[in-house]
């Protein structure tokens, strides 16, 4: 039995058990996996003096754990796990920080917390991971989390200047692999989007964020985190802070190229430097967390699901390009669920830089009208660890205000990976 049809045969026995009044219990076949809520703080600039720089990485995860259990009134000690992603492990992040967010949140030491990695996609992963142990039956609550303070653990500092590569890696591959802006130049340069392409699109994700932060969009969505303000009094962050509501394509066309390097211009001759700051996500602190649960779980505790996970891919990819993946994994994932991509109503796809996400539409021939509705990473931040989860929790505000029903996000992730994930909102 091939998985498309195992999908189908699970879900069919779960509606049949669920109208004979069975519930799926753990152990049993495929219960459906829901998601009950969705939090997140708003976007701190990832530096010192960022708005959320002051914060422990720890607390900052503990902060929307505990929105969850306040909003939702689950008892904490029912939570089968906690799945967390960071990518920098290392320093205040380090330890696996998602159980010391679990104790810092005053959760029972009963409740067991694991730390993944996967890169940009790690808290997309960790809801996969999460969901997936629902469908299984191993779990019928759990809580996928992330957080990201790249003002505290800056990116990279988790090498400590050592190699990580060992002498396999650079024998298969003895030009040597890139850092991801050059991956984006690569890819700007490859499928001919110009400068004036890239800037568009980008102060589109500023002009979308605002509006949607002057429309209330993410009232519901953001966690109001304590924080300590310049003038030393205390206050509360409740605003994206990198969004940049007066942006305009010639301002950003006046800024220079952000990776420019002459060894890199030899080596790919097609590159012209397209890629700054402007057409880039920033580095931004932040934390978001996902309540997963059995539909019978859920139903039990008296909670109304918002949505279903209907199916997830993971893919490897070219690790010189990198940042392509999300193209193969969409295929994939549509072709676990037997939808088109006309069928989804709502896409995020992660902005690490401006011609990720331009490629894709380009490629998957979709419609750009349903990318980002909200704005992305080029303007809500990215929080790296945190951005799966953010995604997630921004694609399901999205969906139920324009009253879709599909929604599919992806991500492109550090050494040629990407997540897709498409749920259905209930």
């Amino acid at each position: 039995m091939d998985y498309q049809t195992t999908l189908v045969y699970c879900d069919t026995y779960q509606r049949i058990r669920r109208s004979a009044g069975i519930p799926a219990t753990k152990g049993s076949l495929m219960p459906d996996a829901v998601i009950v809520d969705a939090v997140r703080t708003a976007s701190g600039k990832g530096k010192p003096g960022g708005a959320l720089s002051g914060v422990h990485p720890v607390d900052l995860l503990a902060t929307v754990l505990q929105e969850l259990v306040a909003r939702t009134g689950i008892d904490p000690a029912q939570v089968d796990d906690v799945i967390g992603g960071c990518v920098t492990q290392a320093g205040e992040q380090s330890l696996n920080i998602t159980r010391n967010a679990v104790f810092a949140a005053g959760f029972p030491e009963s409740v067991p917390a694991a730390t993944v990695d996967r890169q940009c996609g790690s808290s997309q992963q960790a809801a996969a991971f999460a969901a997936q142990g629902v469908l299984s039956g191993y779990y019928d609550i759990v809580i996928a989390a992330g957080v990201e303070s790249m003002s505290r653990a800056p990116m990279f500092s988790s090498i400590q200047g050592q190699d990580p590569y060992g002498a396999k890696i650079p024998a298969r591959y003895p030009a040597g692999l890139v850092q991801q802006g050059i991956s984006a130049e690569i890819i700007a340069a490859r499928w001919k989007l110009d400068r004036e392409t890239l800037d568009t699109f980008s102060a589109r994700s500023h002009e979308l964020a605002a509006r949607a932060t002057a429309d209330g969009a993410f009232a519901r969505e953001i966690v109001s985190v304590p924080v300590s303000r310049a003038d030393g009094l205390a206050g509360e962050h409740v605003t994206d802070e990198t969004i940049r509501a007066a942006t305009t394509v010639a301002g950003l066309g006046g800024l220079k190229p952000s990776f420019y390097d002459e060894g890199y211009g030899q080596r790919f001759p097609e590159i012209d430097w397209r890629i700054t700051a402007g057409n880039s996500s920033p580095l931004t602190d932040g934390a978001s967390a996902v309540l997963i649960m059995s539909e019978d779980a859920a139903s039990r505790a008296g909670l109304t699901p918002r949505a279903r996970f209907r199916s997830f891919s993971v893919t490897g990819d070219d690790p010189v390009l990198m940042l392509t993946g999300i193209i193969p994994a969409t295929r994939k994932v549509l072709a676990r669920t037997g939808l088109t991509i006309d069928d989804i109503d709502a896409f995020e796809v992660n902005e690490a830089f401006a011609p990720v996400p331009l490629a894709w539409l380009r490629d998957l021939a979709a419609d750009p009208a349903r990318l980002n509705q909200r704005g992305g990473a080029i303007a809500l931040g990215h929080a790296l660890g945190a951005s799966g989860a953010r995604l997630l929790t921004t694609l399901l505000g999205t969906l139920e205000a324009t009253g879709g029903r599909y929604g599919l996000q992806t991500m492109c992730e550090g050494g040629g990976m990407a997540n897709a994930t498409i749920i259905e909102r209930l």
